[in-house]
């Protein structure tokens, strides 16, 4: 084992740091099972601590773990960010990795996933299989404007003038109002949805299903076939947490990340990108050609997938 200046006797030690409950699915459990993925694939001794929104509360979990030895310690979301700079004055020698961060500031690393490539995938074969789009969104927060940024992006550089509409319901849990949003989409002609609203995603997939079978869609996140077999192509899944685990793996070996981490295509044990073969619908062959040509051209960092 390698971990240069943090190494011990003992062996990795990683902590973890979430804003909330690992005991209900969501954010705070990906960051338990990249948690537990470590112990599990590499050996780690590992704990954890669920905090309340407390900057100060952030900065004691994050001197307790450093004080105790802790070789990483991982504060799952963008506002741990501040208290782990501050800690890491003290502790040089510790890496704070920090999820939904940009930063890179000694072992401070930010990691973040690039939601807009796979994102941009889906555009371009909503271009050249349909007539219009329509994007649903939970909240105007950024790795969902990323994510629609990137499906506008794809679209447009099939044909500059495809039209997508794009509507935002303001929270993350009403999927009636995801249903309604993208029955008003196809209303109005979209005949390819993409919804992107967490818990209430669910109600985006109900309105296509419902819609017959001349809308199109890709599931995201989760599998969503069961609730509209007839109109899914393909599904993009992430695995943040194995993402999380490839980043510790890379320290224990002793090497360090020389900047933040921005996971996407080129990162096959994080992003899938694949296409469905056991429905009534399905992406043409010659498509499909394309569509890895293009995922290809972005692993290799040749194709900007939205503008800053």
């Amino acid at each position: 084992m390698m971990l240069g200046n943090a190494a011990s006797a003992e062996g990795l030690k990683m902590g973890l740091l979430v804003p909330g409950s690992v005991s209900e699915e969501g954010w705070n459990r990906i960051g338990y099972n990249a948690l537990k993925g470590v112990e599990e694939q590499l050996g780690a001794e590992v704990s954890y601590v669920e905090l309340q929104q407390n900057p100060a509360s952030f900065s004691k979990a994050f001197y307790d773990y450093a004080s105790q030895g802790y070789h990483v310690i991982l504060g799952h979301g963008f506002e741990f960010q501040d208290a782990a700079l501050e800690v890491a004055e003290e502790y040089p020698d510790t890496y704070f990795l920090i999820s939904s961060s940009d930063i890179h500031e000694g072992k401070v690393i930010g990691l973040n996933t690039d939601t807009s490539q796979p994102f941009f995938l889906m555009g371009v074969v909503a271009a050249k299989m349909g007539k219009k789009a329509g994007l649903v969104g939970g909240m105007e927060i950024p790795p969902i404007q990323q994510a629609f940024a990137g499906f506008k992006a794809g679209a447009h550089s099939v044909d500059p003038d495809f039209p997508i509409s794009e509507s935002y319901i303001g929270n993350f849990t009403d999927t009636t109002a995801a249903k309604e949003s993208a029955l008003s989409m196809i209303a109005q002609g979209a005949d390819f949805v993409v919804p992107n609203a967490s818990g209430a995603t669910v109600g985006g997939y109900q309105a296509i299903a419902e819609s017959g079978g001349d809308v199109r869609t890709f599931s995201i996140f989760s599998d969503f076939t069961e609730v509209a077999p007839n109109n899914i192509l393909g599904l993009y899944v992430a695995d943040y947490a194995q993402g999380v685990v490839e980043v510790v793996r890379d320290i224990q070996e002793g090497n360090s990340p020389e900047s933040n981490v921005i996971f996407g295509l080129k990162d096959e044990k994080v992003m899938q990108f694949t296409f469905r073969d056991d429905g009534p619908v399905s992406v043409p062959e010659d498509i499909r050609a394309e569509i890895e040509e293009i995922s290809a051209g972005i692993a290799a960092g040749n194709i900007q997938t939205y503008s800053d």
